[in-house]
């Protein structure tokens, strides 16, 4: 289990450009528990290098308050997988 979790951090991959994000193709988070794990990804990336989207300071806000805030103006742009069936 231990080389999965391994494998998928090496998989992370941080985008640090400015990303045009239509509000239309964001998809809306259905639950306050997908909201945490969407953030928590988010606040990793801000924490690994990665330019927040709002207007915040990284050196003086917390990164998982900057991932909360992102997600409240619509500036992260993500989609749901569908779960391969085995």
């Amino acid at each position: 289990m231990t080389e999965e979790l391994e494998a998928s951090e090496s998989n992370d991959k941080i985008t640090t450009d400015p990303v045009d994000i239509d509000p239309k193709d964001i998809p809306d988070i259905d639950s306050k528990y997908r909201l945490i794990l969407l953030a928590a990804q988010r606040a990793k990336q801000i924490q690994r290098g990665a330019i927040p989207r709002v207007d915040l300071d990284p050196r003086k806000i917390k990164p998982t308050t900057i991932a909360l805030e992102e997600f409240e103006e619509d500036k992260v742009n993500f989609r749901f997988l569908e779960k391969e069936k085995a």
